[in-house]
């Protein structure tokens, strides 16, 4: 998508960028939240270290996470400023990793790079042409990679947030069984968990937030529900 028509969703995440970490799922500055998202991670990701892009990965906090774990990650957000504070949080915890802007949907990385696992979180709503990434994140797997996908349902006005933008299709969320829906032409759902735990959000939540871990599907493989 051409770079002015991602410039407003860009401004915001920049002027959004200083308070970012307060939020207890963005920052995890709580270790109980922490805690949580590292345990998940464990479970969600490969045993051994492993590449990974971690798409719109905001102020690096599940980046620093995954370096932590011994895994090789890389960053991609479009917002600048969100770049910069995630390069720094990674260099105080005395981490290094590619962090790049740009947009995640059709991240700027190496031609020909490819990862074991895609990790997504709370991303797709704020795509112009979720679908479309959706296909784009699966050719830059492995084979035998996984993608997985951090998403809910947190709010029904339909409303973005953005000055001016293309139009969200998914803005405020998607439910999972529409992300399933989406995925089935091109990936398999291999596992799929409500994420209802206060713990990850740092607060109780009453809308619908789950992961879905997807595998591309060989051609002419059927969707198949997990």
């Amino acid at each position: 998508m051409p770079t002015s028509d991602l410039a407003p969703i860009s401004t915001f995440w920049d002027s959004s960028a200083e308070a970012f970490d307060h939020e207890p799922d963005h920052g995890l500055r709580s270790p109980q939240v922490r805690a949580a998202w590292w345990l998940r991670l464990t479970q969600w990701l490969p045993s051994g270290a492993s590449d990974i892009l971690d798409l719109g990965c905001g102020t690096g906090s599940l980046t620093l996470l995954l370096a932590q774990q011994g895994h090789r990650p890389t960053g991609v957000d479009l917002s600048p400023r969100m770049i910069e504070q995630a390069a720094r949080k990674l260099e105080q915890a005395g981490f290094g990793a590619p962090l790049l802007v740009g947009d995640a949907a059709d991240p700027p990385v190496e031609p020909g790079a490819r990862f074991d696992v895609i990790l997504v979180r709370h991303l797709l709503w704020t795509l112009p042409a979720p679908e479309q990434a959706l296909r784009r994140w699966l050719e830059l797997l492995r084979p035998g990679g996984r993608l997985v996908l951090v998403e809910g349902r947190w709010d029904t006005s339909g409303t973005a947030p953005y000055a001016a933008s293309p139009p969200l299709p998914w803005v405020g969320g998607v439910p999972a069984d529409q992300l399933t829906a989406a995925l089935a032409p091109m990936a398999r759902v291999v596992h799929h968990e409500r994420l209802t735990d206060p713990a990850l959000w740092g607060k109780p939540i009453d809308d619908e937030r789950y992961v879905l871990i997807a595998r591309p599907a060989p051609d002419g493989e059927k969707q198949t529900t997990p």
